[in-house]
C-alpha cells in the first residue's frame, strides 16, 4: 500500500479542457497536505532526492521481484538512487539484486561504502551467512586503498561478528599491495587489530602487529 500511495502522490491530474472556465466565485482556496511517517523507514540522506524513474523502479520491484528489465533502463544515478532507498526501506532482497546489477556495469568500480551498507543491513536481517556470501564475491575485485571506506567495511563486519570474512578482507588488501611498505593508515591497522582480538583471531592480529613493527595498539 505504501507503494500506491506514494505512487498517487506522483501522479498529477491532467490539465483542464480548453472550454472549461472556472467559476472564481467557486474557486476553493489551496490547501497544504502534510504527510506523517507511515512506518518505521529511516529518512531521506539530506540532500538527495529520488528521479521519478528511481521512485518507479523502486515500486515496479516491490510488485514484482522478478522485473530485472526495469533495471536495465536506469542511469547510474538512478541505480544507486534506487539500491540506497532500497535499503533504507529494509527491502534487503531487492537491495542485493540492484547491487547485482550495479556490479554487472561497465563504469561500476569497487565501492566498499556500498558493500558496508550492505553488510549492516543483511546483519540487522541475522543473515550472516549471506554477509560472508557477499565478502566472498569481492574477492573478484581490488579493494584499493581508500581507507576511509577500508573502515566502514571492516567496522561493519566486526560488528556483524563474520571473523572469516574480517580476516578475508585483511588478505585482499594485502593483495592489493596494502601493508608496512606502503603509507598505511594507522587508524585502519588500529581497527583491525583490535577488531581481530575482539573476534578472537590473536594470530592474525599479531600478525598485523609484527608486520607493522608497533606495539601501540
Amino acid at each position: 500500500m505504501a507503494s500506491s500511495s506514494l505512487h498517487s502522490i506522483l501522479s498529477f491530474p491532467s490539465a483542464l479542457p480548453q472550454t472549461h472556465k472556472p467559476n472564481p466565485a467557486s474557486t476553493k482556496p489551496p490547501f497544504t497536505i502534510r504527510c506523517g511517517p507511515r512506518d518505521k523507514r529511516g529518512p531521506l540522506v539530506k540532500g538527495r532526492i529520488l528521479s521519478i524513474e528511481a521512485i518507479q523502479a523502486v515500486q515496479s520491484l516491490k510488485r514484482c521481484p522478478q522485473n530485472d528489465a526495469v533495471l536495465s533502463r536506469l542511469l547510474k544515478s538512478d541505480l544507486i538512487a534506487a539500491f540506497n532507498e532500497l535499503l533504507r526501506q529494509e527491502q534487503i532482497e531487492l537491495a542485493v539484486k540492484v547491487f547485482s546489477a550495479i556490479r554487472s556495469e561497465l563504469w561500476y568500480t569497487t565501492d566498499l561504502a556500498m558493500y558496508a551498507s550492505l553488510v549492516s543491513a543483511l546483519s540487522r536481517k541475522g543473515k550472516r551467512e549471506e554477509i560472508d556470501l557477499l565478502i566472498r564475491g569481492l574477492s573478484e575485485e581490488d579493494v584499493g586503498s581508500d581507507d576511509k571506506r577500508l573502515v566502514l567495511l571492516i567496522k561493519a563486519l566486526i560488528h556483524a561478528g563474520r571473523l572469516d570474512s574480517t580476516v578475508r578482507i585483511y588478505r585482499l588488501m594485502r593483495r592489493s599491495g596494502w601493508g608496512p611498505t606502503c603509507a598505511a593508515d594507522d587508524y585502519v591497522v588500529r581497527v583491525l587489530i583490535n577488531g581481530l582480538r575482539r573476534l578472537g583471531e590473536e594470530n592474525v592480529a599479531n600478525e598485523l602487529l609484527r608486520d607493522f613493527g608497533t606495539t601501540n595498539f
